[in-house]
């Protein structure tokens, strides 16, 4: 049985599905602070098979002690945390008590039960301002925000973990830039309120809820001066997981990959690639660059391949396409669907 904290989420509803249809059970803590049950019950839909669901904060160490009595938990998948970048330089005491202290709890509670396998969501914002690309995985990591600096000690503080007691596996998976969404278009990106993210504004902007897309800055030393990231499809990116979780029960040690094509894409290019996907008219003006902002960061994902066996499958394309079926289906996110 797997754990899932964090699983009601964009990213975790997208792993509860490969998981499920893998065969594993599935047990999901999530304090909907950000995300919607109704995600959950779409899983179990496109699955046809159900998991179970705990709605609370991991900082609640008695329910949590509670989980690990009542269910026999193989390895924790561990997403939960707040994720916004701005919103961590405006509160940065609430994401290091959030990200760090559920994440200590978390530790505590699975090492008392004796359970030491761990994948965990790490953050290509752990490399900070890259040097060069692509990036692998020893190149220097700094951070930015605090989101960035909660995920790098996070890192930090599960080596330090495994050094001590060898008996513990963890891989800590770097991601890149998801996007897209199940084909289904069941699942999918849903935000509350304005998005952080690219992707779900440029989805927002062509069902009308905005009149155009804000892109920062078009002085960067690139392709045609906008900043260029490193795209990857949600579902391969949950799949990135199964693998992680497949090698992590069979040995131990420590980990950390790159998930990420090892292709770059400009802002524009990924607005005229959902533009060709969808069929619609995507305005946008440009404003001054932000603070913080690189002009490049794209990954070397041949680790990943070379020691889990695996890599990215889904093309621009299938992202946009996926990205919009989601988003025409579901305007309003999980509040309402049109078949």
């Amino acid at each position: 049985m797997i754990l899932v904290t964090g699983g009601a989420g964009f990213i975790g509803s997208h792993i509860c599905v490969e998981l499920l249809e893998e065969g594993y059970e599935v047990v999901v803590i999530d304090h909907l602070s950000n995300s919607q049950k109704t995600s959950l019950d779409r899983v179990q839909d496109i699955t046809g098979r159900t998991l179970t669901f705990y709605e609370f904060d991991l900082l609640d160490r008695s329910k949590l002690e509670r989980v690990f009595t009542e269910h026999d938990i193989e390895a924790v998948i561990h997403l939960a945390g707040f994720k916004a970048v701005n919103e961590s330089v405006d509160m940065p005491l609430t994401y290091y008590h959030n990200n760090l202290t559920a994440t200590f709890v978390l530790l505590e509670v699975m090492n008392q039960f004796n359970v030491k396998t761990m994948i965990f969501s790490s953050s290509a914002t752990v490399y900070g301002k890259p040097a060069y690309n692509p990036i692998t995985e020893d190149f220097p990591t700094s951070a930015t925000n605090p989101y960035g600096r909660t995920k790098l000690m996070i890192e930090d503080i599960l080596h330090d973990l495994m050094k001590s007691d060898p008996d513990w596996s963890i891989s800590v998976l770097r991601y890149f830039n998801p996007i897209g969404a199940h084909p289904s278009g069941k699942i999918g990106e849903a935000p509350n309120g304005t998005p952080n993210n690219l992707m779900p504004y440029i989805t927002k902007v062509a069902v009308g809820h905005y009149k155009e897309l804000n892109v920062f800055g078009d002085d960067y030393p690139t392709v045609d001066g906008t900043g260029v990231r490193d795209y990857i499809h949600v579902v391969d990116l949950a799949r990135g997981h199964l693998k992680a979780l497949y090698k992590a029960v069979t040995e131990t040690g420590y980990e950390t990959y790159n998930l990420g094509t090892g292709e770059g894409y400009s802002v524009l290019q990924l607005v005229k690639a959902f533009e060709k996907a969808s069929g619609q008219p995507i305005p946008y003006r440009i404003l001054d660059r932000r603070v913080g902002d690189v002009a490049e960061c794209y990954s070397n994902p041949a680790k990943a391949e070379r020691r889990l066996g695996w890599r990215a499958e889904k093309t621009i394309e299938d992202m946009c396409l996926d990205s919009w079926r989601w988003r025409e289906k579901n305007p309003n996110g999980y509040a309402t669907m049109t078949t």
